[in-house]
């Protein structure tokens, strides 16, 4: 028996103009909704990881508090729970599942979010790498409903460097024979063993400052990577897009201008906001007013 949902979104328009067949998202929700509606947190999933990889960010003595908070959890498309090569039935499956984006992953959460629970208000929008960009690509598509996000270790859009690595992690993937352009029937191992190696060597060599918990969590998403692909689960096109934006079409400026601007959002001065810094540089919290998680 699953421990999530499913949310069935039917026909679903995506960025690249396909159309998704019967989209299904997964998600997972922690606590309860308030009578007000206005206690909700957004958590999605970072690449390759699921609703429980997130688990040790909620407890009862952690911010996303249960306790206080309506967590929601949502999966994203391609990752073997929600709509991915492996459970879309034919043509769409394997090598023909569409290409998927930030801007269609949140389109898609946003429907979850108003359409099952009536939801108009989102305290606050939070996640990790590509969570990070979920995070940012949330902010700027509803400024209206979301009061703060915290994007953690991530960018609004992807870096060059970030893309080549991505690349790099690919080649490792594809270069097996048992690949077959997607087309496998059963995991190509060699292929997954190479890619779970490529990633961990980058993982370790980042900047990680702070706990150790931090860096055990990037021994843990080298891991992820056999247990995610093992399942034939999925799209190696999905996640190296890597392109989030404010809507269709390319962008004359930054993802991160961009979201800046829609937001109306500032970089806190240093007495209401911590600077942040690990893998890749600093990082800022960004929010529109003072926000307390007490």
């Amino acid at each position: 028996m699953s421990d999530y949902e499913v949310f069935e979104a039917g026909e679903v328009r995506l960025q690249s103009g396909a159309t998704g067949r019967d989209a299904k998202l997964a998600y997972k929700t922690y606590g309860s909704l308030n009578a007000a509606k206005d206690n909700v947190i957004i958590q999605p999933t970072w690449y390759s990881g699921n609703h429980n990889d997130v688990e040790w960010s909620i407890g009862p003595d952690m911010a996303l508090n249960p306790e206080k908070y309506f967590i929601i959890v949502p999966n994203l498309l391609g990752n073997g729970l929600s709509s991915s090569p492996s459970n879309t039935p034919a043509p769409y499956d394997k090598a023909r599942f569409p290409n998927c984006t930030m801007y269609d992953n949140v389109r898609l959460q946003h429907r979850m979010v108003t359409e099952t629970f009536d939801i108009e208000k989102i305290k606050l929008v939070t996640g990790w790498s590509m969570g990070a960009a979920q995070t940012y690509q949330w902010g700027c598509l509803y400024p209206n409903m979301v009061e703060n996000i915290v994007p953690t270790c991530g960018s609004a859009k992807c870096s060059r460097h970030n893309f080549v690595f991505l690349e790099g992690v690919k080649a490792a993937l594809t270069a097996d024979g048992a690949w077959q352009n997607g087309w496998y029937d059963s995991p190509p191992t060699t292929g997954l063993r190479a890619m779970a190696r490529v990633y961990a060597g980058w993982g370790f060599s980042q900047p990680f400052i702070g706990s150790r918990k931090i860096s055990n969590l990037a021994f843990r998403r080298s891991r992820i990577f056999l247990s995610s692909f093992g399942r034939a689960s999925l799209s190696i096109r999905m996640p190296t897009t890597c392109s989030p934006t404010c809507g269709p079409g390319n962008m004359p400026t930054s993802a991160t201008t961009k979201c800046s601007a829609a937001i109306s959002t500032r970089r806190s001065p240093p007495s209401r906001a911590r600077r942040l810094s690990c893998r890749g540089g600093p990082i800022f919290i960004f929010r529109r007013k003072t926000m307390s998680m007490k």
